[in-house]
């Protein structure tokens, strides 16, 4: 198929002309730099911001704009005092699946770092969204997600302690908490997911080893097991710049 030269797949950067026609400079460079980033492929030392400025011949504070939305974008990453290629974002199904699944499913390690698992009365707030009674004990276990070592995001799980009793005591907290759940012999049987993009809070941000201004892909789940009754509600942040989330739909 023949395209306008405007419109052809492989223009970048007639595709980032705004209406009035002009390119700005810092995207001209960031196309530029899309293409070196091609060449270097996964884990590549991008060259500094004073060699590409030369290369170029721009201002140090262009280059750096056009670097900055191609780390948000999750094309480069920061390594030490360096920026380097990064590799493909993960694909997480939106699904009862856990993130060990998903993980594993792209040939990545996954694994959890434990921040805290403390229990205390069931708040009004936590009740009303959950089903589960005021006042009763629940668990709240918050943990930093890893894929081969990277930390990629940040999840807090709150349940029931009825439901999990000896959760501190036989829970590896690396591990899967929904193996776990099945090995207690509870199944999930349905749940409602909610996503949304925010900014971390500056202690989150500090536990995901990411800069404050890092988009994140925020995903609230409240999960029932088959019975119907509540089992329990996530709040999970991935960082946008490695994660992209598939789902399947049938009409």
């Amino acid at each position: 198929m023949d395209y306008p030269n405007d419109q052809h797949p492989a223009a970048p950067v007639r595709s980032g002309i705004p209406e009035h026609g002009r390119i700005p400079k810092y995207y001209a460079v960031k196309a530029r730099i899309s293409v070196l980033v091609d060449e270097l492929g996964e884990g590549g030392l991008l060259p500094t911001e004073r060699d590409l400025s030369e290369r170029y011949e721009v201002a140090r504070e262009t280059v750096r704009q056009a670097i900055r939305e191609l780390v948000l974008e999750g094309r480069l990453r920061r390594q030490g005092r360096g920026t380097v290629v990064a590799g493909p974002k993960l694909e997480q199904p939106l699904s009862l699946a856990s993130y060990t699944e998903g993980v594993r499913r792209q040939g990545r390690t996954p694994g959890r770092n434990l921040v805290t698992l403390d229990r205390f009365p069931c708040p009004d707030a936590l009740a009303a969204e959950t089903g589960l009674t005021r006042g009763e004990a629940v668990w709240h276990l918050e943990r930093v997600l890893l894929a081969d070592d990277e930390r990629v995001g940040l999840e807090s799980t709150y349940v029931a302690v009825a439901r999990v009793p000896r959760l501190d005591a036989d829970f590896e907290p690396d591990s899967s908490f929904y193996a776990y759940l099945h090995g207690q012999g509870i199944a999930f049987g349905d749940a409602d997911e909610r996503i949304e993009t925010v900014l971390a809070t500056p202690r989150e941000a500090l536990l995901i080893g990411t800069p404050p201004a890092l988009p994140m892909l925020l995903i609230h789940r409240v999960s029932r097991d088959t019975g119907g009754r509540p089992l329990e509600r996530v709040r999970t942040l991935f960082r946008g710049d490695r994660f992209s989330f598939t789902t399947h739909l049938r009409g």
